[in-house]
């Protein structure tokens, strides 16, 4: 005869992705560097293009551009073949070392960050995160951050887990067992891509879609603000729109309007809810 196994009664950790999530208004830093890098190839990509697999690890990133249709075709006309595993090698190398030099430049924190975190920690929730950035970017990000108060329990870089990362939940469930949290259903990840919303869910996890400071819209925040209310209510539309689509149970504008959602997810998990 099995015994129930008691159901969490609150919320224990929230796992947060750091580009647009917790740093970086506008998830700015990464998606310059892909158009660069491609270009130092001849390759033409847009910005809008290098936004488009946002979330995965950098080179899943790479890989997936590189199957996009008008990028494929240019790098056929360009070296007479469609690129293999080699060519996506060479991409990285080029890529690291352009995103290590300018990461810490975009490492200020999102408003209200560095408050959501003193709450969370006030509550006894642990911090948790995880990043498509590969761990040299992160030994770049982290110390920069970190002197601006950005400094979780926990990080786990895209390219440290041998099963992968993004839309797996694998770097979501490195979290919690280094955070040592006894149920996944007790945890919220915080993500501001739909791959990110999608490893949440994959792992059980109640998600946080952030649709106005990260990939989604991905301006900065003086752009935001210089727009008109009706601009800024229509992109938050369609951000919102995708990043439900993709799973969120919620979606907020930033990290700083986390702490409600935070007190609703409690109060659901009290009445046995489930993600």
């Amino acid at each position: 005869m099995h015994t129930a196994l008691a159901r969490p009664t609150h919320v224990q950790a929230v796992i947060f992705d750091w580009a647009g999530t917790l740093v970086d208004f506008g998830s700015l830093a990464p998606t310059q560097i892909f158009v660069e890098a491609f270009a130092s190839f001849g390759i033409t990509v847009s910005l809008a293009q290098a936004r488009g697999p946002m979330g995965l690890s950098k080179r899943d990133h790479i890989r997936t551009l590189l199957a996009e249709e008008s990028i494929a075709r240019q790098w056929r006309e360009r070296f007479g073949r469609l690129a293999g595993e080699q060519d996506i090698d060479a991409l990285y190398e080029r890529f690291m070392p352009m995103q290590i030099e300018k990461v810490a430049d975009h490492s200020q924190p999102i408003a209200g960050a560095t408050d959501t975190l003193g709450w969370l920690r006030a509550q006894g929730i642990k911090l948790g995160s995880c990043s498509g950035y590969p761990r040299q970017v992160l030994d770049v990000l982290l110390p920069a951050a970190g002197a601006q108060g950005i400094q979780p329990d926990h990080v786990v870089a895209g390219d440290e887990l041998a099963a992968g990362g993004r839309p797996g939940p694998f770097m979501a469930l490195a979290n919690v067992i280094a955070l040592s949290i006894g149920d996944v259903r007790a945890c919220i990840k915080v993500d501001d891509t739909v791959p990110g919303i999608e490893e949440g869910r994959r792992a059980g996890m109640w998600c946080v879609g952030l649709s106005m400071s990260g990939n989604e819209v991905g301006v900065t925040r003086e752009a935001l603000q210089e727009l008109d209310e009706d601009s800024r209510q229509a992109l938050r539309y369609v951000a919102t729109k995708r990043l439900s689509n993709g799973g969120a149970h919620y979606v907020i504008d930033t990290v700083a309007d986390l702490p409600g959602v935070v007190a609703d997810i409690d109060r659901r998990i009290a009445a046995g809810e489930r993600p």
